[in-house]
């Protein structure tokens, strides 16, 4: 072989070991939602696929299952120990039953996080809140009796009887229900992040309570989906739909009139905050009460002794500024 083509063979083979090195440095996460083809987790995999960019050695897996089941969940978290990524952030939909498949994958040396509907302290490292659940369940009920000056019956369509965010914002609502007196929660029912299922719980809800005011949603699923059975039903001006909903799925309802106001966090903030813990843990930060890890430009989640941290406050959507933001998410 000439001196000109070991040099260039030499060159040829350093360049492959070079891209297989850097192939290999490639950190896949898997962002585990709860169902696919929901608005509120696919803007949550824009900001997950920003923070991948800026990360720069970040690979992400977008995943879940075809319905709001653990067991769909399970399935999914099995197939990404099997494929040895290196993270999984997970909004689950059942805080216990996941924990032994997720354990599984810690005991392989996976990063395991939890974000937006947490999983119980055993199955993963740390969990982000969007925002405080005491704020959360305040800024509800607040929406509806805002706008209830002479009180009435509410109602609340959550996602399944499971969701561990919904639960716990529910609970925070009917915490502070004594400052709202005049307001009276009548029923909980479940529409399982279904939008044909939410659909008819808010017609249910109407017919079995002829004198409800309002239908409080803390689900994007659920709020729109009760935003056009009270318009179907001919009840705009009467019964007010409000909760947590996306401002690009619920311009409409504002515009009718079926919803006045409602509340979010930004779900592509949500996204890439999860996705950067995540990184930042699987590269070597501790995930313990009082750690403080950067979130890139959401800052920095603190830790208390639950190992929860949360993003940020909700903030409200009505008429006076969902055209700047339908566009958005």
């Amino acid at each position: 072989m000439s001196v000109m083509k070991k040099i260039l063979t030499t060159v040829a083979v350093a360049a492959t070991l070079m891209g297989t090195a850097a192939e290999a440095e490639t950190m896949r996460i898997a962002l585990v939602v709860k169902a696919l083809g929901i608005g509120f987790f696919e803007a949550a995999n824009k900001g997950a696929e920003e923070a991948a960019k800026e990360l720069g050695d970040v690979e992400i897996i977008y995943t879940g299952p075809t319905d709001t089941t653990a067991e769909g969940q399970i399935e999914v978290i099995n197939s990404l120990i099997a494929q040895g990524v290196d993270a999984i952030a997970i909004s689950a939909n059942d805080p216990d039953a996941v924990v032994p498949a997720l354990k599984k994958a810690m005991d392989r040396g996976i990063t395991v996080i939890s974000w937006d509907s947490g999983v119980a302290k055993d199955g993963r490292m740390m969990h982000l809140n969007p925002s405080s659940s005491a704020l959360i369940g305040n800024t509800i009920i607040k929406l509806a009796a805002d706008h209830l000056p002479d009180g009435g019956d509410v109602a609340v369509l959550s996602a399944t009887a499971t969701s561990t965010n919904q639960n716990i914002w529910i609970d925070e609502m009917k915490k502070v229900m004594g400052n709202y007196p005049k307001v009276n929660l009548v029923a909980t029912v479940y529409g399982d992040d279904l939008a044909d299922k939410s659909y008819r719980e808010a017609q249910g809800l109407m017919a079995t309570y002829p004198n409800l005011k309002a239908i409080i949603a803390p689900t994007t699923v659920g709020i729109l989906a009760a935003s056009q059975a009270v318009t179907d039903a001919g009840k705009i001006g009467a019964i007010n739909v409000t909760g947590l909903g996306l401002p690009s799925e619920m311009a409409g309802a504002v515009e009718s009139g079926a919803t006045v106001s409602f509340a979010i966090w930004n779900p592509i903030d949500l996204g890439y905050a999860a996705t950067t813990l995540a990184h930042n843990i699987a590269k070597g930060a501790k995930a313990e009460p009082g750690a403080e890890i950067p979130m890139g430009r959401m800052g920095t989640a603190k830790l208390d002794d639950n190992t929860e941290a949360a993003m940020s406050d909700p903030f409200t959507y009505d008429k006076s500024n969902i055209e700047e933001f339908k566009s958005i998410f």
